[in-house]
């Protein structure tokens, strides 16, 4: 194929992207780019050039073993509705724009530990990128019938294909300093590059399984015969299955600690709810992304038999072989989309970390504390800029110089043996007090010391053809020191082997030295805000604790000096709205330091947002014990204000629902007394039906009110109980006796079924006011004319159980505990209007609760309901 109509291709496929990205920030607030499904084809990226062609060839080589790169992210997928909402409220509330940021933030702010993360990722990244630069150059290389050329660099189309990226990555990921605002338009193009890869994959799967074969049983009858076909298509025994997985467990940590799946997963998040939508979706994509790779890898291995074709490009070379060029062309425009979205996001989120975490806390930060707004803000933006750029340039040259004769799967795996060392101090950090920064330092640095030993060392010797008998015989020539078998462990396969003893030696340093260096207050003050961030996220900047002296207006500078005097200004006043604080105080509190220090962290981050923050305040040290003293007592203000806040609303509904309910038969009563005093000529059965009616009316408001002082003097205490020895079948023969005009008049029976005979101590008159209306409600709530309402009485477990139940509707399940609450009335009342003031129950749960009972409702069948109380048997 024609390499002009190839790079026209390219070049028109980038400017489609070019334009969506462009599109979805001018209509940031549409739908199209504001849903879950966007969000959860931006996790994707996941699947890179090493997914479209490595997966391929490395279930050629080594059979089912490529499952393994994607059964980690599928086992954790489920748990992130909980472990990752909690990472991404915790980001959310800390303005956190990378993982270097949250991991430092973690362990105190501290500078040095972010820098660290920062160079582990850049170490573990860069491979990564020139991984995908490989791809594009090889299979832009096999689609034209070009040989690669290991040393121009002006004839590679690789090379211009990487800086058209940077420029992409350059403009669309730095037109803000505040690193933690989404990138809409970056996003919504990578979901795009999501589809276009999976669909053309589908294709080529689809094309080889079917069209170059009779379906998956023809490929497999014909695999089945190659050399090695039955070995690679099992676990392989004891030492496989530990091989597989650890590989799992490789794969789960990167799912959530490459830096491009923290930027997609964390800080590309506009709504936790969007979680739901991934815990189903990404497994399918995945799932429908793999579902071909083993029939492609077999169909390669018949096709291209002993004839030394690279497996890594069997999905090019199958349809190029049978002069498919337009399928070939589709299935290199897929692998070019999964390449180009992880080197676009990888470089933003790398640039980010670069700038925040190492360039400006140790080059810029004093410059920047005495420049302007805009010449901070522009110097940030070129820092980003040039650090993309740098970024892309550096993998460039890896890949021509390392990973030319090197698998797509190699460079993967060792990538993510090098993240993995972020696992304990980051997965510590969200789940144990104690886990120190000095712990999280030592961990890393120890765990990537063996991972340089036992992988890139061997690594390098092979890929650049070394002699040396370093691999073979150990440092020294001790035997116990081989790199792929140290201490003499030879069950592993490298990678796995690597992984096993830097993560061993990195958590068990992590561990030991948290136990036995304590770490600062701040540390442990942040420590508490992880690993508790249910209990203080509602807490805000409360949750922080700080003494010292600060002036508002030093802190406004600095503020000023970054986000500029309107968005200060802007900032400042929804926290003095937000704490009611006057806008005129002098001194600020620990409050308004860590709204700062959020403030700066999207910009410059969370380690230099500390110490400029630092440099303007007199900070006093403060022990352990007072940090979570501090915290204690700011959490028990918290949960006493809402209390309280809870109590006065309740308060005020109650006094609404009290103003109502009167207002009611007081309207009605002055309308008719005025009509009464101001029309003479009124007869004198109309004057008699009025006055009826103000009777009846001024009933109704002194029952009311007699029902709110019986309700209120009974829960303060201050009602006295009347205490005797009293026959519970006499009081129910009694309450019966007084509503029995009531079940006449609506043709309602009353049964009295089992009774036990039995003398208690109780307030006659109160429990007898309980069954009247108990009595009352189930015969307003029975069927008309066929109601029936029986009443039981019977001792159960050193109780007195006494129900009254109806075979009326019933009660909504949602109303069963809300009836008893002040002035509730049901929702299913069989009359238009309520009739009651809706005090009823309430009395009665009082009544029964100052006698040590209790009182519930539930729904009988086939229809009713039964409210029973309790009264103990015991002397009161």
């Amino acid at each position: 194929m024609s390499s002009f109509l190839v790079i026209s291709i390219i070049i028109v496929y980038l400017s489609v992207i070019f334009y969506v990205a462009y599109w979805s920030e001018k209509n940031s607030k549409s739908l199209w780019v504001n849903n879950p499904y966007v969000y959860t084809l931006s996790l994707a990226v996941y699947c890179t050039a090493w997914t479209y062609y490595g997966s391929v060839g490395l279930a050629a080589t080594s059979g089912l073993k490529f499952l393994t790169i994607y059964l980690g992210p599928v086992i954790i997928i489920p748990v992130w509705i909980v472990l990752m909402k909690k990472i991404i409220r915790i980001s959310k509330g800390n303005k956190i724009s990378s993982i270097a940021d949250f991991i430092s933030l973690r362990y105190g702010n501290d500078r040095f530990l972010g820098a660290l993360v920062t160079i582990i990722c850049v170490l573990a990244i860069v491979p990564y990128i020139s991984l995908q630069l490989k791809a594009i150059s090889e299979t832009f290389n096999v689609i034209t019938n070009h040989a690669i050329n290991e040393t121009s660099i002006i004839n590679d189309t690789t090379f211009y294909i990487a800086i058209l990226l940077a420029i992409f990555a350059a403009f669309f990921g730095t037109q803000n300093t505040d690193a933690s605002e989404r990138h809409k338009g970056i996003i919504t193009a990578i979901a795009l590059e999501s589809v276009i890869k999976l669909v053309f994959f589908l294709v080529i799967g689809i094309y080889v399984t079917f069209y170059l074969f009779n379906g998956p049983s023809d490929i497999y009858d014909k695999a089945s015969v190659l050399p090695n076909f039955e070995i690679q298509q099992t676990i392989d025994g004891l030492e496989g299955g530990f091989n597989w997985f650890f590989l799992s467990m490789l794969s789960m940590f990167a799912i959530m600690l490459l830096p491009r799946q923290f930027q997609v997963t964390v800080v590309e998040n506009q709504r936790e709810k969007y979680l739901k939508t991934v815990i189903w979706l990404f497994p399918l994509y995945l799932l429908l992304f793999n579902i071909f790779v083993i029939f492609i890898a077999w169909g390669g291995n018949i096709v291209f038999q002993n004839q030394g074709v690279d497996a890594d490009l069997f999905t090019l070379m199958l349809p190029l072989k049978n002069n498919h060029e337009f399928l070939a062309l589709l299935v290199f425009l897929g692998g070019f989309s999964a390449a180009i979205s992880m080197v676009v996001i990888s470089s933003l989120a790398l640039s980010t970390m670069l700038s925040n975490n190492l360039i400006i806390p140790y080059g810029f930060l004093r410059k920047y504390s005495k420049g302007e707004s805009e010449q901070n803000t522009g110097s940030i933006k070129k820092i980003r800029r040039v650090a993309i750029f740098t970024l892309i340039i550096v993998a460039y040259l890896f890949y021509k110089n390392f990973t030319l004769n090197r698998t797509l799967v190699s460079i993967g795996l060792i990538s993510f043996v090098i993240i993995a060392q972020l696992a304990p101090s980051f997965f510590g950090g969200l789940f144990w007090r104690r886990g120190s920064s000095k712990g999280a330092k030592y961990g890393i640095i120890i765990g990537f010391l063996v991972t340089v030993y036992t992988l890139i060392i061997p690594f390098t010797i092979d890929s650049q053809s070394i002699s040396s008998s370093f691999v073979n015989e150990g440092m020294f020539g001790f035997g116990f020191l081989k790199p792929y078998e140290l201490f003499g462990l030879q069950i592993f396969e490298p990678v796995p082997h690597a992984f096993f003893w830097s993560l061993l030696f990195n958590f068990m340093v992590y561990v030991l030295v948290s136990v036995n260096k304590i770490g600062s207050y701040r540390e442990r003050n942040f420590a508490e805000m992880f690993v508790d961030s249910d209990k203080y996220a509602s807490m805000h900047e409360d949750a922080y604790v700080w003494k010292g002296e600060a002036y508002v207006s030093n802190i406004r500078n600095v503020l000023t000096r970054f986000l500029g005097e309107q968005r200060t200004q802007r900032a400042l006043n929804l926290f003095y709205m937000k704490y009611n604080i006057d806008h005129k105080v002098q001194f600020a509190d620990a409050r308004l330091i860590n709204f700062s220090e959020k403030l700066l962290t999207g910009s410059i981050g969370s380690a230099s947002a500390r110490i400029l923050i630092s440099s303007v305040v007199k900070e006093e040290e403060i022990s352990l014990m007072e940090v979570l003293n501090i915290l204690d007592e700011t959490q028990k203000a918290k949960e006493s204000n809402k209390e309280l806040q809870d109590r006065d609303k309740q308060k005020d509904d109650f006094l609404d629902t009290v103003a109502h309910e009167l207002k009611t038969p007081i309207t009605s009563i002055r309308a008719l007394s005025e009509i009464l005093l101001e029309d003479d000529t009124i007869e004198y059965e109309t004057k008699k039906r009025f006055l009826t009616s103000i009777l009846s009316e001024s009933k109704r408001v002194s029952r009311l009110i007699n029902n709110i002082l019986d309700i209120e003097k009974l829960a303060s205490g201050r009602e006295k109980l009347d205490l005797n020895n009293n026959s519970v079948k006499n009081t129910i023969e009694k309450s019966i006796e007084a509503v029995n005009q009531l079940s006449i008049h609506k043709k309602i029976q009353i049964n009295l079924n089992k009774v036990d005979e039995v003398e208690l101590m109780y307030d006659e008159d109160r429990i007898q006011q309980v069954l009247i209306n108990l009595l009352s409600n189930a015969i307003k709530f029975s069927d008309f004319e066929k109601g029936i309402v029986s009443i039981n009485a019977t001792i159960n477990q050193h109780k007195m159980e006494i129900s009254v139940e109806d075979n009326g509707k019933g009660i909504a399940q949602d109303e069963l505990v809300s009836i008893f609450n002040k002035f509730y009335q049901a929702k299913n009342q069989t009359i238009l209007k309520p009739v009651g003031s809706g005090l009823g129950l309430a009395i009665s749960k009082q009544i029964i609760e100052t006698h040590k009972g209790k009182i519930w409702a539930e729904n009988i069948k086939p229809q009713g309901a039964r409210i029973t109380f309790t009264l103990p048997l015991n002397t009161i």
